[in-house]
């Protein structure tokens, strides 16, 4: 290949053609290196749902690339979770404590969707106009509960629970329950549930690949005449 090459670049305008080459090798790296990226990125969004977590923590993976609307043989993209503590916590495993309170409130599977305002339901925003005051319960040797009472279980599609208005069953208690909304635990442990630095080192192990493919897709070299 050197002497071809060569002859060529004898034959014709020799800094035409090293300016063209360069151009070449720009474009070839930016192109390899913003798509290597956007691999790994989708790679890192495809972890999370294996791991269950859920496509809206998947989506907060995100790339950036430089340089913006130009090539350069130092092309770099960035690829960050906008949710980096809780990505870190589900890749290393962590142990979440009560810092300010003595327990860690978990919603049950009775609890409502979301708290007042629509905002995450903590026992702080929990609904008691609609379900009642929440109540101590104390479990020894177990996990402790706080729990809404006199309810009445919904029928229909919608299903879940209602504080009862009846006066009747109110003063009875004839059909009412009492419904567990939290449970109560001093602490609870993240599994590992994804494997970032996997994917990233079997991901960005592709690059040269994916350079040199870039580099091959523009064709045969341009060569100047005399």
């Amino acid at each position: 290949m050197r002497g071809p090459r060569l002859e060529a670049a004898l034959q014709g305008d020799l800094r035409r053609y090293l300016e063209e080459e360069l151009d070449l090798a720009k474009r070839a790296v930016t192109k390899g290196v913003h798509k290597q990226a956007t691999v790994l990125k989708h790679a890192l969004r495809a972890d999370v749902i294996a791991g269950g977590l859920g496509r809206r923590l998947a989506r907060s993976w995100q790339q950036e690339n430089y340089p913006k609307g130009n090539v350069s043989l130092n092309a770099a993209s960035y690829v960050f979770s906008k949710a980096e503590k809780l990505v870190a916590a589900f890749e290393e495993g962590a142990t979440i404590r009560a810092s300010k309170t003595r327990f860690l409130a978990i919603p049950t599977p009775a609890a409502p969707k979301s708290g007042r305002k629509g905002v995450r339901l903590t026992p702080s925003n929990f609904p008691e106009d609609q379900f009642g005051p929440l109540r101590f319960v104390y479990v020894k040797g177990g996990t402790s509960l706080l729990v809404v009472d006199n309810q009445r279980e919904r029928r229909g599609k919608r299903g879940g629970y209602a504080l009862s208005r009846s006066k009747r069953a109110l003063a009875s208690g004839h059909g009412l329950l009492t419904v567990p909304m939290f449970f109560l635990v001093p602490q609870v442990r993240l599994r590992r549930r994804l494997n970032v630095q996997a994917v990233v080192t079997s991901v960005t192990a592709g690059l040269a690949r994916e350079i040199d493919a870039a580099f091959q897709s523009q064709g045969p070299r341009r060569r100047r005449r005399r």
